[in-house]
């Protein structure tokens, strides 16, 4: 008997294999803390609605990212503040599960309150437990939105003041007043008759979501005695004295019995289906090509294409990652640039490889592009030994002083200018690319092009430009 009582329930794993160290049976938590607490009341919770099987909880940054030490269901990590967007993403792809959000008030609160808002205006039918202790628990005891005014802390010594740092949020009330919302409710876990309502409020959640009835959302006062620098009874007296007074405790909104349930299908698409909805049809279903006929130093390229806003910095490396795409192989492209319209530096980052591509990011890139000054000084020494820089010699005044890579020197701006517009500058780019590498095929990049200019009275000049940058690049 003793046992059944003193069990874990099936939300919780037996033994908590995840946790460092050796003490695996009991949580990380410091003493006083309200994370257990509530770990407890939501574990039970899918024991008795039997969903713990079909749960899959979202945890963020802070005291909360420890979620998945305990919790014997599936659970997704995510960055800061952004558990609510991923909460979204696989709810929808997903709409049988039972997605929890499970978050703190600085990562909820602060860096993640326009996910928050925009989940609960869109009435996504997720469930969120907010854990409120009026401060950034995890990294130090900083001043979190949720912090008292006079309350001290890392980051307000002096306490919080209305002038310098604005009232703390009531989160509860203010997401109370979006229509989309069904249930929010403020609790506490100071005491045995709170924790009680709390376990109320945490299944009303739980099973709103399973109903079908659309956002919910628990916000629980919860004691952090490290981070208030109180012992254990001190940090509970702190929340009915003090928490209370400016967070009080009830039911902010519950529409609940006036929801309809809405449980959408699960969307089942074959591959074929995916590729069609993707603008991938038969016709662009591409046959991989080998490189064997691509000298090893250019095979697998990692590209760093920079310059200023305006050169047509992205969509060179648009047309070099379609154009690798089209031969079969993977492709990545990361754009990169700074928040001028024109006259702004600009990069992007292109890796064609055969084989998977491990991280899209390139920081020693193969073959460098620079369209101006600055981007050679910058990016000149990153480039592997054995690649290769072509460097725009009409807007840079100095050979590149590495000796151990290729230099390739063609005054593209100066061509694109003949040609008839400085924009083509970047076509011209890649005509000596296609000539000097071997690597992508004519017709192929023809195809690319065709596909990253959206406005078809421009292909005919870029081609023109492609083909004067393989004629230069003969020349050399």
């Amino acid at each position: 008997m003793a046992k059944d009582i003193l069990r874990k329930p099936t939300g919780f794993m037996d033994i908590y294999n995840f946790k460092p160290g050796d003490d695996k049976g009991n949580t990380h938590y410091c003493p006083g803390c309200g994370h257990g607490i509530l770990h407890k009341l939501i574990a039970e919770a899918l024991e008795d609605f039997g969903v713990a099987d079909r749960t899959i909880m979202i945890s963020p940054v802070g005291c909360s990212v420890f979620v998945y030490y305990y919790f014997a269901t599936g659970n997704v990590q995510v960055a800061h503040g952004r558990a609510p967007a991923v909460a979204t993403g696989i709810k929808r792809t997903n709409p049988d599960s039972i997605v929890i959000s499970y978050q703190g008030d600085g990562d909820l609160a602060a860096i993640g309150g326009n996910n928050i808002l925009q989940a609960a205006n869109r009435g996504e039918n997720i469930t969120v437990f907010f854990v409120n202790n009026a401060i950034y628990g995890m990294t130090g005891g900083q001043m979190a939105p949720t912090t008292l005014i006079g309350q001290k802390t890392m980051t307000s010594p002096y306490g919080r003041s209305v002038q310098n740092e604005g009232y703390p949020i009531k989160m509860a009330e203010l997401l109370s007043t979006l229509e989309t919302t069904t249930y929010i409710e403020r609790t506490s876990v100071h005491n045995p008759k709170n924790i009680a309502k709390t376990r109320k409020a945490v299944r009303k959640a739980i099973k709103c979501q399973i109903d079908g009835k659309g956002f919910s959302l628990v916000e629980t006062l919860a004691m952090c005695p490290s981070g208030w620098k109180m012992t254990p009874v001190n940090s509970t007296k702190w929340i009915e004295e003090k928490m209370m007074a400016y967070f009080p405790l009830g039911v902010t909104k519950d529409v609940i019995e006036e929801r309809e349930a809405y449980f959408p299908k699960k969307l089942e698409l074959s591959n074929l289906e995916i590729k069609e909805k993707l603008g991938l049809t038969k016709e662009r279903l591409f046959v991989k090509r080998d490189m064997s006929d691509v000298h090893d130093k250019y095979r697998n390229p990692h590209i760093k294409i920079a310059g200023f806003g305006g050169q047509g910095v992205l969509l060179l490396g648009r047309v070099l990652a379609e154009a690798g795409m089209r031969h079969g192989w993977n492709v990545s492209w990361i754009p990169s640039y700074g928040p001028e319209m024109r006259g702004g530096t600009a990069n992007c980052q292109v890796h064609i490889d055969e084989r998977p591509i491990g991280a899209p990011v390139v920081d020693r890139p193969s073959i460098l592009v620079a369209l101006n000054k600055p981007s050679l000084d910058k990016f000149e020494p990153t480039v592997k030994p054995g690649g290769i820089i072509f460097y725009n010699t009409s807007m840079i005044d100095r050979k590149p002083a590495r000796d151990d890579v290729e230099i390739v020197g063609i005054p593209f701006s100066d061509i694109a200018d003949e040609l008839g517009s400085l924009r083509f500058a970047n076509m011209v780019v890649v005509g000596a690319i296609i000539e000097k590498t071997n690597l992508l095929g004519y017709d192929v990049t023809i195809d690319a092009l065709n596909e990253a200019i959206k406005n078809k009275k421009f292909v005919p000049a870029n081609i023109k430009a492609i083909d004067r940058g393989i004629a230069e690049m003969k020349k050399l």
